[in-house]
């Protein structure tokens, strides 16, 4: 990835002009942050907007994350005096511990209304479903599916709201985008995937994660091959950053805390 990734059209600059005036209506506020990227994942903007709400940060897809690099995020956080905890939602038990920690939130209204934010694809949809007991917001592992804003009943005493996802306008470092290019935060045309998977392929290998296999190695065993006995790279790419975000190179981590 050669070129800094500014990924901010119109339709995000509007997202958080409305997430602005959303928050204004809100009583307690639930930040989706992968839990694969808790630093790159996390949209800072939400300590200037929503600093005086009561803020449950949740790290989602808590089953593909490091569980010993995960607890020590949440350390850190505890000790921030940050309220948080990680959970897979789609996992027996993790709607359960999400009521519990939204019903210690203190609320200024006899029914609370909660705002769920996120940067894309941060899993907000999933945390949503898992509360509320189906199917309502739409999921899909890609980025930029939910838009317009959606209010969802939890239970007689809280309202959940869905926001479009939002990333930050500008993604500071290399190491981030290709972070989070892999977890599926940006929209495919913005970046190369073979870039982005050499990078990440680079980096296992550097952590010494032996089941992670370089691009062309994956390419070759999965059988991407086009006429004349040449590598599909390309395609390649795209499959391998599936396969990653089903977990089948592990449980891994892409941050670790300072």
């Amino acid at each position: 990835m050669t070129a800094t990734i500014q990924w901010y059209p119109g339709h995000m600059a509007k997202a958080m002009r409305r997430l602005a005036e959303d928050l204004r209506i809100v009583d307690v506020v639930i930040e989706a942050v992968d839990a694969r990227v808790p630093g790159a994942g996390a949209n800072p903007a939400l300590e200037r907007l929503a600093a005086r709400k009561p803020r449950l940060l949740v790290l989602t897809r808590d089953d593909l994350a490091d569980p010993l690099q995960t607890e020590a995020w949440l350390e850190r956080y505890r000790a921030a005096g940050r309220i948080a905890l990680a959970v897979h939602a789609k996992e027996r038990g993790g709607a359960a511990r999400l009521k519990a920690a939204l019903a210690a939130l203190p609320a200024q209204h006899r029914t609370a209304r909660a705002i769920v934010v996120g940067i894309p694809n941060a899993g907000k949809s999933t945390l949503i479903n898992a509360l509320v007991g189906k199917n309502v917001a739409r999921t899909e592992d890609r980025a930029g599916v939910t838009r317009a804003p959606q209010w969802f009943r939890v239970t007689e005493t809280l309202e959940l709201i869905d926001t479009a996802g939002i990333l930050v306008p500008k993604i500071d470092t290399p190491e981030a985008q290709w972070k989070l290019a892999m977890i599926g935060a940006v929209p495919r045309a913005r970046f190369d995937a073979e870039d982005v998977v050499t990078r990440f392929a680079a980096w296992a290998r550097e952590r010494g994660f032996d089941a992670v296999p370089d691009l062309e190695t994956y390419a070759q065993s999965r059988g991407f091959v086009r006429r004349g006995n040449l590598v599909d790279m390309h395609n390649a790419a795209w499959a391998y950053m599936k396969d990653y975000n089903e977990g089948r190179f592990g449980r891994l981590t892409l941050e670790a805390p300072e």
